[in-house]
């Protein structure tokens, strides 16, 4: 078990004790994939979805998730986050959003988790706001695309296209 922070030596789960860490400056970026119908994706386009605004209430809905991140997951510290940035692009040959969140803090442990329940909670919410049209959507592909900070250093995902800036 001594690969794995998480467990005591008894083998049962505890919070890793990071008081004793150095604070840096910390960065993660996350992606995911909501597939769905070509219909669905056009109505999300021109804001046919009943419920509203799909992209823009589903990027509230990620901020709040990084933000929450602690309450959800068991083993995640509080963090004071410094800045949580989502981004969305249309895959139309996949019948696809692909969402992206970036997330900072300065901190003594890292934003990996917080990333990742950003774009999680960005996709659930795209999920519950066109469920009404399309329920056969699909969620995946929620992966960390780079990190940095931290004892670790710096993680990059390799063979995956970057997104050009907006």
């Amino acid at each position: 078990m001594e690969d794995f922070t998480h467990f005591d030596d008894q083998g049962r789960a505890r919070m890793v004790d990071v008081g004793a860490k150095g604070v840096t400056e910390r960065e993660a970026r996350a992606r995911g994939t909501v597939f769905m119908a070509p219909e669905t994706l056009s109505l999300i386009k021109t804001g046919g979805i009943k419920k509203g605004d799909v992209l823009a209430v589903s990027q509230v809905a990620g901020i709040m998730g990084a933000k929450r991140t602690f309450e959800i997951i068991p083993m995640c510290h509080p963090l004071l986050l410094t800045g949580i940035d989502l981004d969305f692009r249309y895959d139309d040959q996949r019948s696809a959003i692909e969402i992206e969140a970036r997330v900072r803090c300065q901190g003594k442990t890292g934003v990996e988790m917080e990333a990742l329940t950003a774009v999680s909670a960005a996709a659930l919410t795209i999920y519950d706001m066109c469920k009404a049209v399309d329920r056969k959507m699909v969620l995946g592909e929620i992966r960390l695309m780079e990190k940095s900070g931290g004892k670790s250093g710096r993680f990059f995902r390799e063979g995956e296209k970057e997104w050009e800036k907006s």
